[in-house]
């Protein structure tokens, strides 16, 4: 619990709900990064790091089995409760076993938050990961790191990327970023450092202006041939990750039918690339619809709501509604960094609706990529007009409340379009 592994017996919508718990723990005044990298380490520091792990999982459980008997989940009361034990029964140092008291503390919490009709269990913790703070864990401008152990402190280099884009080196070389607590993890012989970094949340844009300002508002079209279009005319191309997907499919049913441990084996290696695949494609699409936004001087990303997605969409196209929810928690992930507000709305008849005249029709969807207004001849992409209608929506609906005296406007890739002006062409 809380970056330790629990009970795996607890019913589903308790997983979800103690999520969310763990999520509003987090919700604070900062935003919140992690870089992972790997420790370089000798035989004799991955022993040491070894002891320190267990006597960790140990000092966890604890102060996990005192804070349930005494029904105590403040941290400060429960490290005053076991703190002596720990240091009796375990080699962990001073700060060390005051960071195990607050993981339980945190984990019971959690626990705490559960609904009554839920059968609940003390927590218990066995994930081979130990937690470090600015006490226990010290950054050198060298690339290595110091991290305290049962015995003496330990400082090793930390396998960085060659390239100085590695995107590690935007915490590791902004002073902006500050360190604050990190995780080690032990997974199958190797060590992963999970740095986190936090900085003040940047102002919205929205909230720096006055109620008689313009803002502008980027429509984002989800699709499948395309995975994401705007009303600036970006196109995000889902060709090759379609062609990725089935192939993958493909090859996963044979193994299937196959039923060996290798062939289960290789279905897992695969399943892990594919996944890396994704999440790297998604990446490079959210960056660009950011860079979109920052280009066109977007106060505001508008995107269809996804529950509706998933009402209409059917069974065959769950990859693709797993794709656009992942890219949409990227995307308003990275927009919170620029100040960017991200919102939703209903995407109903904005593949039928011409942005042009308003005029409403299946006819006009002519084919799958094709828009054709049956009233004005009005002709596009229609992932593109897609794109128009959704961002037009947000506009429409009003931002802000009824005080307001600025317009909305669209943002186009020739300029944008307003309620009041129409079309204004950029400089």
């Amino acid at each position: 619990m809380g970056g330790e592994e629990a009970d795996t017996r607890c019913h589903k919508p308790r997983a979800i709900k103690y999520l969310s718990h763990l999520l509003n723990l987090v919700a604070d005044d900062y935003l919140r990064r992690t870089a992972i990298t790997r420790p370089t380490l000798t035989d004799e520091q991955k022993q040491l790091l070894d002891t320190t792990i267990n006597e960790w999982q140990t000092a966890c459980n604890i102060s996990s089995q005192i804070g349930w008997e005494h029904g105590e989940t403040r941290k400060t009361y429960l490290q005053d409760l076991a703190y002596d034990e720990i240091q009796e029964e375990t080699r962990l140092r001073s700060q060390h076993a005051v960071l195990a008291t607050h993981q339980a503390a945190a984990a019971l919490s959690g626990v705490e938050e559960l609904d009554e009709e839920y059968k609940t269990s003390r927590p218990e913790f066995t994930a081979e990961t130990v937690k470090y703070d600015t006490r226990t864990l010290t950054l050198f401008d060298d690339g290595t790191v110091s991290l305290a152990t049962v015995d003496d402190r330990i400082r090793c280099d930390l396998a960085l990327p060659d390239d100085k884009d590695g995107y590690q080196y935007q915490y590791l070389n902004d002073e902006d970023w500050e360190l604050t607590e990190s995780t080690l993890t032990r997974r199958d012989g190797e060590y992963y450092l999970h740095l986190g970094f936090r900085k003040p949340k940047p102002e919205k844009q929205v909230e720096q202006q006055g109620d008689d300002e313009d803002r502008t508002v980027l429509g984002v079209d989800l699709g499948i041939v395309n995975i994401a279009t705007t009303s600036t005319a970006y196109f995000a191309s889902g060709r090759e990750l379609r062609h990725r997907h089935r192939e993958f499919e493909r090859i996963r049913s044979s193994l299937q039918q196959t039923g060996t441990q290798s062939a289960h084996r290789t279905i897992q290696q695969m399943s892990g690339r594919e996944s890396r695949y994704v999440r790297d494609v998604l990446h490079r699409v959210a960056n660009d619809i950011i860079e979109e936004a920052v280009a066109h001087d977007c106060e505001y990303i508008a995107f269809e709501n996804l529950k509706h997605i998933r009402e209409r969409a059917p069974p065959v196209k769950e990859f693709h509604q797993w794709a656009h929810r992942q890219l949409v928690d990227l995307v308003e992930y990275k927009a919170e960094e620029e100040g960017i507000c991200t919102e939703y709305v209903d995407p109903e008849n904005t593949s039928r609706r011409c942005p042009e005249c308003g005029h409403t029709s299946e006819g006009n969807r002519v084919r799958q990529a094709k828009f054709e207004c049956g009233k004005c001849g009005a002709a596009a992409n229609a992932d593109y007009v897609g794109a128009k209608n959704v961002g037009w929506r947000y506009v429409r609906r009003g931002l802000q409340s009824s005080r307001r005296t600025g317009d909305s406007q669209l943002a186009l890739k020739s300029g944008t379009v307003t309620p009041n002006r129409g079309f204004v062409p950029s400089d």
